[in-house]
Order: structure tokens, then sequence, then C-alpha cells
């Protein structure tokens, strides 16, 4: 026998009738698809395909009331890892089919290569509602990502497609965050005597709310505004409340129910934090208010489980910092577990790194106040354009920039993407890897 492979026995090939069209392929190709898919049911523990064959031996044909253009797609897809998709044939309902067949994740990786932030390009700019009014953009595991406006988040699935939108009746936004792929989590300020305010959860499909965070004081549920978000295996969030409730809270992420409090030390602004970032590696919340909300930078490093801070830093008294003194307020911070710092970055374009072990700081770069660290890549948002800056020195390798819509005034990196908000005309723009070519 020729070739160095093994023969294609019947019990190995399966057939599907997909709306009248005929499909023959191998329980190899089909299994690619995996457990959780469409055709996941079709093999036993022992990923055989024994239960869609006949006892004789002979192939049994499964129908699919689907478009069998669609299935030819996605078959040759986890046939060959790659994915071409005809002119004549809309990518939305290849998308919508490959939902359907829950091989979408397969979709994602074929179309996008692995996120490296100097090879995206722009591949499109989605406009909101009103101009102006766009405060957070947050990318989610799937690839989609949701928009705050004003008192309204704005939900897209992984095809940029607009899903029901989280309406939180005319209460501000602070922060939102992706719980997992179906969950969103809302921060939103407290009207003054409404009692309203404080977290909520989201189903991202539908928008409808799922659960209400409470904080509890004194035996008694208090009503508070919920500030900036962080997530582990919990939910942090800064709460800022009319009592003693100032501070982080954390709650449970499978029964909704607030198991800590971190209440705030004098002197210190932990219920205004802007940014809150659960660092794994050092079992430790960065905690971080900044300027405009307060003159003075405050950074600190929380320790749930001994109920302390463990490391702190301010801009106040540290006059020989060529980053931080006097008018150049940080406005924004990122913890870097690898590098052991903290990179901050002032409203002049001035970037420093604040060492963890000595507090040092490190030579200047250009970048503007919003930072993201991903993949061993710093990224830092810069007027009307992002920066990334690679290597042990922090080297700028490459620049994003898209015009229009005015200054980026927050970007999120998930996924296979990087989502940027524009602050005047209230557009984000989406960038994205291309896929490696293909080896031949």
């Amino acid at each position: 026998m020729m070739g160095g492979g093994n023969p294609i026995l019947p019990k190995d090939t399966v057939t599907f009738n997909v709306g009248g069209k005929m499909f023959q392929t191998t329980s190899t190709t089909v299994a690619n698809a995996g457990r959780n898919s469409f055709f996941g049911p079709l093999f036993d523990d022992n990923w055989n395909l024994d239960n869609c064959n006949n006892k004789n031996g002979d192939d049994q044909i499964i129908f699919i009331d689907r478009n069998p253009e669609c299935f030819g797609v996605l078959l040759d897809l986890l046939r060959t890892g790659e994915l071409y998709i005809p002119p004549h044939l809309p990518e939305k309902l290849v998308y919508r089919e490959a939902e359907f067949y829950g091989v979408s994740d397969h979709v994602r990786g074929a179309k996008w290569g692995p996120f490296e932030g100097n090879r995206v390009r722009l591949t499109k700019s989605v406009a909101g509602r009103a101009p102006g009014d766009g405060t957070a953009i947050r990318g989610g595991p799937d690839g989609g990502c949701c928009v705050a406006h004003g008192c309204i988040v704005h939900v897209y699935d992984w095809m940029m497609e607009e899903l029901p939108p989280l309406n939180l009746d005319y209460q501000i936004v602070n922060d939102v965050g992706w719980l997992d792929a179906r969950h969103v989590v809302v921060s939103a300020c407290e009207r003054l005597g409404r009692g309203d305010g404080g977290m909520g959860l989201f189903n991202a499909a539908n928008g409808e709310l799922r659960h209400k965070f409470q904080v509890h004081h004194d035996n008694q549920v208090k009503s508070f505004t919920a500030g900036a978000l962080a997530f582990s295996n919990m939910i942090y969030c800064s709460c800022k409340g009319r009592s003693n409730e100032y501070g982080v809270g954390v709650w449970d992420q499978e029964t909704g129910q607030q198991v800590d409090f971190f209440y705030e030390p004098l002197g210190w602004s932990l219920g205004d934090a802007d940014r809150l970032q659960w660092l794994p590696t050092s079992n430790c919340l960065l905690v971080a208010t900044l300027f405009p909300r307060k003159d003075n930078c405050y950074i600190s490093l929380l320790d749930f489980r001994a109920k302390s801070m463990v490391w702190s830093w301010s801009d106040i008294g540290h006059p020989n910092n060529p980053v931080l003194v006097d008018d150049k307020r940080v406005r924004d911070a990122i913890g870097m577990e690898d590098a052991s710092s903290i990179c901050v970055v002032n409203e002049f374009e001035d970037l420093g790194f604040i060492d963890l072990r000595s507090s040092a700081s490190k030579d200047d770069e250009p970048c503007y106040p919003k930072l993201a660290f991903h993949n061993s890549q710093l990224f830092s948002s810069m007027n009307d354009s992002i920066s990334v800056f690679s290597g042990p020195d922090w080297v700028l390798t490459s620049r994003l920039r898209h015009p229009y819509g005015g200054p980026i005034c927050d970007f999120s990196i998930a996924g296979d993407r990087l989502f940027a908000l524009h602050s005047e005309l209230n557009i984000f723009d989406v960038w994205e890897a291309p896929p490696s070519p293909p080896f031949f």
C-alpha cells in the first residue's frame, strides 16, 4: 500500500444533507469543531462516531435544515484551518451560521492572527448615537465590545452587530466590564436622594438586568456610588456612600454576595479610584486615584488576605521626579508585574515607571494619558493615535493612528482586537491583526 497514512474506514466517515446538498467528511474533520459545537453530540466519550452510524457500518445521513453554501465554507475551515468566503456570499451570513454550529471561535482564529500591536490594521469605525458622550470602551472575551455613553451601554457582538442596549434609567455610567462572554457588570453614580446607583449585572445578549450588587454596613443595605471595576475570581469596585462606605468592595462572582470591604485609610481616596487592576502574581489589587479627580495621585496595593495596604505611593513629596512634579499631574497608571513596576503618564505626555521595589523612575517617552499592557507590550494613547512600546527598554515600535473622530478618550484590548473610542464624534475604531500567511 502506497502512502504513509491510514486508510479511511467506512465507520470513520459521516454524511450530511444540508438544505438538500450532500457533504461527506471524516470523523477527524468533524471532531475539529470541538465538544461544545453542534457536532459534539455525534461523538461518544471516546470520540467515536458510532452513534451516527448504523450497526452494519453503512453511513447514516444526517439532515440539517441550514444554508448549504455556508456549511461548505465552514466544513472547509474545519478541514484546512483556513477561511475563504466567496465574494457572492455575505460574510454576516457565514458568521451567523458559525454561531449556529458553535464554531465561531474557529472563524475568529482564521480571520485574525494572534494580537501583536505592530501588526494590527484598522478594519472599521462604528459611529455612536450622540457626539461627545462616550466615556469607556471594553473589549469582550469573544471579540465583541461594549461602549458606555452617558446612562446607556451599547453592546456589540463579535460581528460588530449592535445588541439591545443596557439602560440605566438616567444613572451616569462610571465603568463597565465583562464578567464573561455573556454578562456585563456596570457601575454607576447614585442620584441624590434616589437610593439608586451602585452596580448591576446585565445579560449582554438582551440587556436584561440579572442582579444588583449591594453594600452592607452596620447590618444595613446602603446606597452608594460605584466607580472603577476590576475582576479576578472576585469582583472589585471602588465605592462611595453617604455613611462610612468609602473604600473598595469585593463581591463573589458566583453568588453576587458582598464578601469583603477595604475601608479607606485617612488621607487616601480609595472610594474615588479611577483605576482598579488585579495583579495575579502579587495577589493584590492596584488602586489608583488620579488627576483631575484629585489634585494629587494616590497609588496603592491592597492585600485583602492581610487586610493591609502593602505598598503605597503619592506624587506629593517627590520634587526630584522629572515626570511627576508640580503641574505635571498623573492621568493614568497601570501595573506591569513582568517588569515589577507601575507605569504612569501625565497630561504633558510624559511616561514614567515606578519600581515596586525601589520607587525609582526611568526615562521619559512620549505618550498620552491612557495605558494598557498586553502580551508584554505597552500601549499608550496620544491624541488621535496609540503608541506601541516593546522590548525590555520599552522602545516605541509602532503607532496606530486614525484621525477621524477626534482624540482617543479610551481604548481596550481583548482577544484579537484593539478597540479605540474617540471623544468628539462618538466613534470607536476596531483594529485587528491579519492572519498569518499559510505555509505550503
